[in-house]
């Protein structure tokens, strides 16, 4: 004898269908995962944002909020998941200090290297300065938006000092080789002496108060964001 069938109390479950456009989004989003870049464009331009970005020395979030974007949209562009709109990146080359031309700059790949033989660095004198201060040049170095210069500096007892300036978007570097120095570093004075080092931001004002008794040499490197 057949059993009769009863009803279930419960609903019956239906599939649920979607917006044509939310539907077509979610579609997109199954296809193209989270952690791959969005295209080969969008990842040389988030590249470039970052790049530009760490060597500006700004951080994340006072860019994004420069460009009126939320730090995770900025982490997203760094990353080539999304390929942002002209508009917002014509604010975040705003924020960068830089023409929107510079986020889709081509690296060249090319292998660059500098080599000066010892004492064969260009000698460079500034008109006033005395003999005892002693500037070689050692190269230069232009590496995409990044130029770097080191020089080998030698001040003598009888230098003159020179007081603090600031370098506008050039973080400095500064490692004492022999001798001992007194520095200015905005309003506080630092003393160097053989071993010791600095790295300085950009804008960070800078200068050579004092010299010791003997001979002072120090390596100083400057790191530039051409625009």
């Amino acid at each position: 004898m057949r059993q009769r069938q009863v009803a279930s109390p419960l609903p019956t479950p239906r599939p649920l269908k979607l917006p044509a456009s939310l539907a077509l989004a979610v579609a997109r989003r199954r296809q193209l995962p989270l952690s791959e870049p969005r295209s080969a464009s969008a990842e040389l331009v988030g590249q470039q944002v970052r790049a530009l970005r760490l060597c500006s020395g700004a951080s994340a979030g006072k860019l994004a909020a420069n460009a009126g974007i939320s730090r995770s949209m900025l982490s997203r562009i760094e990353r080539g998941l999304v390929c942002a709109s002209v508009e917002t990146l014509e604010r975040i080359a705003v924020g960068l200090g830089v023409g929107l031309a510079r986020l889709f700059v081509q690296p060249s790949g090319r292998s660059t290297f500098c080599h000066v033989p010892a004492g064969m660095g260009t000698h460079v004198q500034h008109t006033g300065e005395v003999a005892e201060h002693c500037r070689q040049m050692l190269g230069q170095l232009r590496s995409g938006n990044l130029c770097i210069e080191p020089w080998l500096v030698r001040l003598g007892p009888e230098a003159e000092t020179f007081g603090a300036s600031s370098q506008q978007a050039k973080v400095q570097f500064v490692y004492t080789l022999a001798g001992r120095l007194a520095c200015r570093i905005g309003d506080q004075v630092v003393e160097l002496s053989a071993g010791d080092s600095l790295l300085l931001g950009a804008s960070i004002e800078f200068g050579v108060e004092a010299i010791g008794a003997q001979a002072a040499t120090y390596l100083f490197v400057t790191f530039t964001l051409r625009t």
